[in-house]
């Protein structure tokens, strides 16, 4: 970084600010579902575009972990994920040879400010499962098992890359863990990743459909076939399929 650049969490804060826009806030406010007894409950948006904040989050990549935590607990929802895309970028290009492994604890150490799809989706894959790839994955099965919506939806979505490794089995696992969770937006993960699978072999998407599709949440069931011819999609969708 330049010297004498300004790369304090109040400093990044004033940037932000100064990109805000109330009209995107508002809609943000109602995209977002922060109204009372929904997922993003309490939420407060400056009202800033991702692509102005990733121009932001690679400007100040170099600010310290104590900074990004900072910004990562705060208020307001662009600044968790500026954070997030710092710690993103960062991890996949560390300044330092100890920066992967402080990335790991501190996301897992974040998981209650990492509380909306988006900023589960935009990070889940490129720390926990990058992390994980040639480790034990049994940290995935730890937050697939959580009380938290938000840290079960990291486990789906960590998946992600091993999914596009042609590496199937720890995201079958997962889905199949996650068929009775209660949570739309686990339904939409789940089905999400079956889609990404079968994308790759959809003989092992069908596989685990014909054995599960029938005890699936419809939400979850209609993302896992999108993509289906229509005819074979209303098949599944009236329960004509045969199990295997």
């Amino acid at each position: 970084m330049k010297r004498g650049m300004n790369t304090t969490v109040a400093g990044i804060q004033r940037e932000l600010r100064q990109l805000g826009n109330a009209e995107i806030a508002r809609h943000s406010l109602r995209f977002f579902q922060t109204g009372p007894g929904q997922y993003g409950v309490g939420d407060r948006f400056l009202g800033i575009r991702v692509p102005a904040l990733r121009v932001v989050a690679k400007k100040y990549r170099g600010i310290s972990f104590e900074d990004v935590s900072e910004l990562l607990r705060s208020g307001f929802h662009e600044e968790r994920l500026t954070a997030l895309f710092i710690l993103v970028r960062r991890y996949q290009k560390p300044l330092g040879s100890g920066d992967r492994d402080a990335i790991y604890r501190l996301y897992l150490d974040s998981t209650r400010w990492i509380n909306n799809w988006d900023l589960v989706d935009c990070s889940a894959e490129h720390i926990v499962g990058a992390h994980l790839c040639q480790r034990n994955k049994r940290p995935l099965y730890k937050l697939a098992g959580s009380e938290s919506l938000w840290e079960r939806r990291i486990a789906m979505m960590a998946t992600g890359g091993y999914i596009k490794q042609r590496q199937f089995d720890d995201a079958l696992r997962i889905a199949e863990i996650l068929l009775p969770d209660p949570e739309d937006l686990i339904h939409k993960a789940v089905g999400w990743m079956l889609r990404e699978i079968g994308k790759r072999d959809i003989e092992t998407e069908e596989h685990f459909l014909k054995c599960h599709y029938r005890n699936m949440p419809r939400t979850m069931l209609r993302y896992a076939i999108e993509k289906f011819p229509e005819q074979k999609r209303q098949r599944y969708l009236q329960g004509m399929i045969r199990d295997s």
